[in-house]
């Protein structure tokens, strides 16, 4: 449980962290929070040779309306977003899930910038952002850019983000009528099934995580809805539902119908 030799930096701003991934290449992981980094690097499933902290870089852990738009800088965390009032106001889904994550300790510490750079299949923010149509905004060497939260998640672990890439902000748009359900492990509170519902008129968007190796939009359910709970029967339409000692394929498929209904009638 004692990681590997590595050098620590402290980045002072953005750039410096973008060109110190530059140099340093695959040898690089960026530390925000660490509740992904560090048990990984205790258990020497990844051993960087250069750690580059970026929890300090001024004006990442705000949160901000711009609009029709929350934005919340990349280094907020867990507790930082339950705790806000404009999220509660305008966003309450993304507190909702908040809520659910791990103990005190990991939401004092854990950001949200970096559980989505993770890529967790069974964290918590992924549902969210994917049914709230969220934009994930990172900067590199070419610059800023934007990235659909549709088009982010892209396997197990693995995101839209350049190597020398970083999540400085994500945009949501506000949400009136959003909803966060969860089943989850007991021990680490992961999300065996997640599901975010966020409802506007007679039309639902929906994000499931915990079920599949990527994160994923329900369309099923979007296509099916018609004011009831019913369309909760196609949540795995077309969805190859993992298994693992937590729950198998069949138990994970159920639990994804159960809790799409539960969300849909919230």
């Amino acid at each position: 449980m004692i990681p590997a030799k590595f050098d620590y930096i402290k980045a002072s701003s953005v750039n410096e962290a973008i060109d110190l991934l530059d140099k340093h290449g695959f040898d690089a992981k960026i530390l925000s929070g660490g509740h992904s980094l560090i048990p990984a690097m205790k258990l020497r499933l990844n051993q960087p040779e250069v750690v580059i902290d970026i929890s300090a870089i001024p004006g990442m852990n705000t949160i901000t309306e711009d609009g029709d738009e929350i934005v919340i800088g990349a280094n907020c965390t867990h507790n930082e977003i339950l705790k806000s009032d404009l999220i509660n106001n305008e966003l309450n889904i993304l507190a909702q899930a908040a809520k659910t994550i791990g103990d005190i300790q990991v939401r004092n510490r854990g950001t949200i910038g970096g559980s989505l750079a993770h890529a967790d299949p069974s964290a918590d923010y992924p549902a969210t952002v994917l049914a709230c149509e969220a934009t994930i905004v990172a900067e590199g060497k070419n610059g800023s850019r934007t990235i659909a939260a549709a088009d982010f998640f892209q396997g197990i672990f693995t995101t839209a983000l350049e190597d020398e890439e970083i999540i400085t902000a994500i945009r949501f748009p506000k949400v009136a009528n959003g909803n966060y359900q969860k089943f989850y492990q007991s021990a680490s509170r992961f999300a065996v099934v997640g599901v975010a519902v966020v409802k506007n008129g007679d039309a639902v968007k929906v994000g499931v995580t915990g079920v599949a190796d990527t994160p994923y939009r329900a369309t099923a359910v979007e296509n099916a809805y018609d004011g009831t709970s019913s369309a909760a029967s196609h949540a795995v339409d077309g969805v190859e539902v993992m298994s693992d000692h937590f729950a198998d394929t069949e138990y994970r498929s159920h639990l994804a119908k159960v809790y799409v209904k539960k969300a849909l009638e919230a």
